[in-house]
This record gives C-alpha cells, sequence and structure tokens, in this order.
C-alpha cells in the first residue's frame, strides 16, 4: 500500500490539471482556423458531432500585441494559406453571447498550416483578444440530408469570406475568400448541396450575383471531422 502522502500528493497533482471551477463538458482543446487580413481577423473553431466540440463558433479577433497583430494580418492579407489556432484548454460555453462569464481571451500558439497536421508555429503563447462572437451554435449529431447549402459572409468591406453553416449530418467544413463589389449585399446566401462536396466557385458566385472572379480560393475544407 503507497503512504497517505503519495496519495495526497498524486491527488493533489491531478487537481492542478483541472480548470479552478467545476468544467462543463464543454471543456478542452479547442483548435480553430484563422484567416482574415487588413479588415479584420477571424478564428473559426474546428467542429466535430461530439462533445467537447459539437459547436460551429465563429469569433472577430485581434492579437493584444500590437506588433503581432500588425505582423499577422500582412501575412494572412489577400492568402489562401490555411492557418490554425492552437489554444489553451478552456470551456467553449464560455463564448456563449449569454454566457455568465464570457471568456474574453485566451492564449494560443498561431500556427502556419494545421497544427495537428504538420504545421508549423509562427507566434507562441499570443494572446488572443475576443472583439465580437459572430456565431455560436450547437451541432445536431442526428443523421440526416440536405439539399441545400447555406453560406455566411463574415466581414463587410471588399474583404470577406464566405463560411458554410454546418447543419447536416454528414457535412462538411468550408471557408473561402471573397473579394466583394462595393456596396455588395452581407446577407447569407444559398447554393445546391451535392454531398460532402464542396461548392463551387461558379455557383458561389452565381448566388452572390458577382463575377466568379470574385471567389477566391479555399482557405479551409474538412469533411473527416463532421461524418
Amino acid at each position: 500500500m503507497k503512504p497517505i502522502r503519495h496519495i495526497i500528493a498524486a491527488a493533489s497533482l491531478a487537481l492542478c490539471t483541472l480548470p479552478l471551477h467545476a468544467a462543463d463538458a464543454t471543456y478542452g482543446s479547442h483548435g480553430m482556423a484563422l484567416f482574415g487580413g487588413q479588415e479584420g481577423l477571424y478564428a473559426s473553431h474546428l467542429p466535430m458531432f461530439h462533445a467537447p466540440h459539437d459547436y460551429q463558433v465563429i469569433l472577430q479577433i485581434r492579437i493584444a500585441d500590437p506588433a503581432t497583430d500588425a505582423a499577422l494580418r500582412k501575412r494572412l492579407d489577400g492568402k489562401d494559406k490555411l492557418w490554425t489556432i492552437d489554444p489553451e484548454k478552456f470551456e467553449l460555453s464560455a463564448l456563449a453571447p449569454k454566457a455568465k462569464a464570457p471568456r474574453k481571451e485566451f492564449t494560443a500558439d498561431l500556427v502556419q498550416g494545421h497544427f495537428e497536421r504538420g504545421g508549423t508555429s509562427q507566434y507562441k503563447a499570443a494572446k488572443v483578444v475576443i472583439d465580437k462572437v459572430l456565431l455560436f451554435r450547437q451541432l445536431d449529431d442526428k443523421p440526416r440530408d440536405a439539399r441545400i447549402s447555406r453560406y455566411m459572409q463574415i466581414g463587410s468591406g471588399a474583404q470577406r469570406f464566405l463560411v458554410k453553416q454546418i447543419d447536416t449530418r454528414p457535412d462538411f467544413d468550408h471557408i473561402v475568400a471573397y473579394h466583394a463589389a462595393a456596396g455588395a449585399p452581407t446577407a447569407p446566401v444559398q447554393v445546391r448541396k451535392w454531398g460532402v462536396k464542396a461548392a463551387g466557385n461558379d455557383a458561389l458566385a452565381q448566388a452572390l450575383k458577382a463575377n466568379q472572379s470574385a471567389i477566391g480560393g479555399t482557405i479551409y475544407f474538412e469533411t473527416d471531422d463532421l461524418k
């Protein structure tokens, strides 16, 4: 039998790894796609159909350090290369607009590429400030089909992004760059859905009543996490 002091020490060490309050089912490491540029920075939680990741969340963010914020915006501006956020563990529910104690910031590594698939950390332990929660909704894990994909527009100026609303199972996560004309509507658009195949630039342009050249490259596309 282990001495009582060893048991107490082990219990204390275990407690140190937990949040200071009782965590809910959304506590975990919530990776995010990072995109944007000079007109804004955004983070999109990489969701799955199970806890603690069963929420689609989109944030408007900034980096607390002005030099890092400016450098990141410059590196992302006009690019469709994937960057991701590898954050500290926290409760995703704290990002809900009506959370009792809403989280306003978190610490994260900012990674060029996918943080779990060979990406390279470019800015370590950066403080990410949440300026606005643009979307917070829990996913329905019941298998079902749909014939329409709905894309939200993120951003209101010339530099915008189209993000698919995840609303079926199986589904796909899709983020596309979009250069909007002056005064272009900001409302969501709908396109025909073909299983888990990404909407083409032609279909998106037609839904937006824009030239196909206005649709940029795909920043993020994922199906395996949403089976």
